[in-house]
């Protein structure tokens, strides 16, 4: 039976070789641990939030805090989505009850308020992605004067968060009879949101070479089929990655739908926070279980269009 010898230099870089390997396998767990922590911290508030909200109401606030769900309870559910009469769920599910909260004795009942925020996000969106790919598209094919000034005056419209135009909004909207109507709400979730979408979309159409247009047009399409049978398909990526970014901005925005609605429409977060009251108290179970379930439209939005939204977040990239 033969037997291998090795020299030294062999036995000398099989050791550096498994050295490299040992590092290797070290700095991908490393890797592993560091991403799992991350994710974990991310992670925690929502799972922390879900369990608030499965949590019979008188074990929300026990001492110390109990990360885990020992008994589940749909209290807070049946109020929320169910519309279970409130003192009827407080009573079976405490012997006292201080306060009922800001929003008094029947209005946690969360479905009117998800129907609104359904509305006007779904509504804000479509109409910033119909406009933001035709803007983007002329702005990446088409040659016209000024039109880096233009892209810049786009982006400066950014420049200052949202609210500073509250109250020019306010008088415009209450002199035309805009107020606490969704065209109103719609209309100015999309003048917010149209920026970020207008500039993300032109980096994709930038992207594309213009060699493409020219030769759909030698085969027959006109400027808009070349557009819209071609190109568009090219930029899905980048249009659910507006989409989504737009949908969660018009879902979580607060502010301007505050100062522009008064009772007949309200978003789920304005009416969140009618939920805290300096004299009832904050009512976190029906917080919580509101919160969770405004999660899920969000979540399903974004399973749909999963299969884009990755590679629009990571191929596209702003520029002038």
């Amino acid at each position: 039976m033969a037997t291998t010898v090795y020299s030294q230099g062999q036995l000398d870089w099989h050791r550096q070789q498994n050295i490299q390997h040992r590092n290797q396998r070290l700095s991908k767990l490393a890797l592993t641990i560091v991403c799992g922590v991350i994710v974990l911290i991310f992670i925690f508030p929502i799972y922390f939030w879900i369990n608030v909200s499965l949590k019979p109401l008188t074990q929300i606030f026990t001492l110390p805090p109990q990360l885990g769900i020992a008994k589940v309870s749909t209290a807070s559910y049946s109020v929320v989505i169910g519309g279970r009469p409130y003192l009827e769920v407080i009573r079976e599910e405490a012997e006292s009850n201080k306060g009922t909260g800001g929003a008094g004795t029947g209005g946690y009942y969360a479905i009117p308020f998800l129907r609104d925020s359904l509305i006007i996000a779904v509504g804000s969106t479509t109409l910033v992605i119909l406009t933001a790919t035709i803007t983007a598209y002329a702005l990446s094919r088409f040659t016209m004067r000024f039109k880096q000034n233009i892209v810049f005056f786009i982006l400066s419209t950014r420049f200052l968060p949202p609210v500073v135009a509250a109250l020019p909004l306010y008088l415009m909207y209450k002199q035309f009879g805009w107020i606490d109507t969704y065209g109103g709400l719609i209309l100015v979730h999309a003048v917010v949101n149209l920026p970020i979408a207008v500039l993300l979309l032109k980096s994709f159409f930038d992207d594309i070479p213009q060699d493409l247009d020219d030769a759909a047009m030698v085969d027959g399409c006109t400027r808009f089929s070349a557009f819209w049978r071609v190109l568009v398909r090219y930029v899905a990526p980048g249009i659910a990655a507006a989409a989504v970014l737009c949908l969660i901005f018009s879902w979580n925005e607060f502010l301007l739908t505050l100062y522009l609605t008064r009772s007949d429409i309200r978003t789920l977060p304005v009416a969140m926070s009618t939920f805290d009251s300096s004299s009832g108290g904050t009512e976190w179970g029906f917080m919580a279980a509101a919160g969770t379930a405004g999660m899920i439209p969000v979540f399903i939005f974004i399973l749909f269009v999963q299969r884009h939204l990755v590679r629009g977040l990571t191929l596209g990239a702003v520029r002038g």
